[in-house]
């Protein structure tokens, strides 16, 4: 019996040995490859601030550490490469620099450990007071898109959605000639609130300055404008993946007029005056001025484009936007940026022209990852020429003067384009009263 027991006994040893041995070698070999993972992303978070990737210059992910459990469903969901990494457990940013702001880490995030921010604790933006309803500290001017700080033409179509949705809530009671919202902008969220107000029977009248797409209108032809699906008032779903600027603008033209909806175009808003009734005048560069309720504004963050203030600026050879690259062939040309519209632009025209493209860091810190990688394989091919660490100082009818470092250079030339950036119209949004104020780490969305 004892010899039975003992038995009974070396057996259960040997298998609680043998499954506690095969739980060390799991534990030992899943804590290993963490470790070897955890080495890898911190090598690249270390390349990312050599190369000036980490710090973030547009919306970004703030991880809560006390909070995060290193589920890394945000690393997986993320639309791009290598923005976020899991070190010790912990979710970590990397090329931060290159996030563009979807938005998928915040959604993804099973503990909501992520909060999407802009600015930084040493690198403030300038922003419009907007709360979380997308109403001003003017009561009854609202913004949505990309001046708020959200950029992506989804975010801006969900947010003028949202603007709407706020209006409603608040509505006033309706007058005589006095309409419900006036919509400033027929980008991707003046468009979308456009259709929003019309599936909610709001009296809306929409403004553009330019043409039906507004900033989108500018890009050129072929550009990709949209990467991910996205909900429109009165249509549903999009399902369009890898989307042109023109497939784009084909079905924001179909929407509309399926629903019998206008676009007063080429009307430049030049001021809005609060009126002591709780309205706004709203005057333009047309006859006529309208009266509102509520005002949304839907512009883009770009404003004006930013000037360089060199001799020669003025030239008629000198441009700040590419429409249609393919009508352009053989030129010299400089293209002066180092952001995605410069890049993108430079490409477009390098399959026809000679092209220089001017940027004034040592490296690519403020584009896609996708087209850092296209510019660097075009330059090493000479498909086109990037200088580096590189000014533009004076334009003339032939040539154009580069400073590199010390050195000055000339060179033969026909066009400029000039990708740097937009001044924020912050004028135009002071004069009605509303504040802006330069944020640090300020968080856009929580949950």
């Amino acid at each position: 019996m004892d010899f039975l027991m003992e038995e009974v006994l070396l057996e259960q040893i040997i298998i609680y040995s043998t499954v506690f041995l095969l739980c060390a070698i799991t534990v030992f070999f899943y804590l290993r490859k963490k470790k070897v993972s955890s080495v890898v992303i911190e090598k690249k978070v270390a390349i990312a601030k050599e190369e000036g990737l980490f710090e973030p210059v547009s919306l970004h992910p703030y991880i809560n550490l006390n909070t995060c459990i290193g589920s890394a469903a945000c690393v997986a969901d993320c639309p791009e490469k290598d923005i976020l990494g899991i070190v010790d457990g912990k979710a970590t940013v990397i090329n931060t620099s290159n996030c563009v702001g979807h938005g998928a880490c915040f959604h993804s995030c099973p503990v909501e450990a992520i909060t999407l921010r802009i600015g930084t604790e040493t690198r403030g933006i300038d922003l419009p007071h907007v709360n979380q309803n997308f109403e001003t500290n003017i009561k009854g001017i609202y913004i949505a898109g990309e001046l708020g700080g959200m950029g992506l033409i989804k975010n801006s179509v969900e947010q003028g959605q949202q603007a709407i949705d706020s209006i409603i809530k608040s509505k006033k009671p309706s007058k005589k000639d006095i309409i419900d919202v006036i919509i400033i902008g027929a980008g991707p969220a003046g468009i979308s609130a456009t259709l929003a107000a019309k599936k909610h029977d709001l009296s809306c009248i929409t403004l553009e300055q330019d043409s039906l797409g507004g900033t989108v209108y500018t890009f050129p032809r072929a550009k990709i404008v949209m990467t991910s699906p996205m909900d429109l008032p009165l249509y549903g779903k999009v399902k369009l993946f890898d989307t042109s600027k023109d497939e784009l603008l084909e079905l924001w033209k179909k929407v509309i007029n399926e629903n019998d909806i206008k676009i007063n175009e080429s009307t430049k808003v030049e001021d809005i005056i609060p009126q002591k009734d709780g309205t706004f005048k709203v005057i333009t560069n047309q006859e006529g001025d309208y009266f509102g309720n509520n005002v949304l504004i839907a512009i883009g963050r770009r404003g004006s484009p930013r000037k360089l203030n060199i001799p020669g600026e003025v030239s008629s050879k000198v441009a700040y936007r590419l429409i249609e690259p393919e009508r352009i062939l053989d030129k010299d040309i400089i293209v002066v940026g180092g952001g995605d519209s410069a890049i993108e632009s430079a490409l477009l025209l390098a399959d026809n022209n000679n092209v220089s493209l001017l940027v004034r860091t040592d490296n690519f810190t403020r584009c896609k990852p996708k087209n850092r990688e296209r510019i660097i394989e075009a330059n090493n091919n000479k498909t086109l020429e990037v200088i580096f660490r590189s000014n533009l100082a004076e334009i003339t009818d032939e040539t154009c003067t580069i400073k590199i470092g010390e050195e000055v250079k000339k060179l033969k030339n026909d066009l400029v384009y000039i990708f740097a950036g937009g001044v924020l119209p912050t004028a135009f949004l002071e004069k009605p009263g509303v504040k802006i104020t330069k944020r640090f780490g300020y968080v856009m969305k929580e949950h």
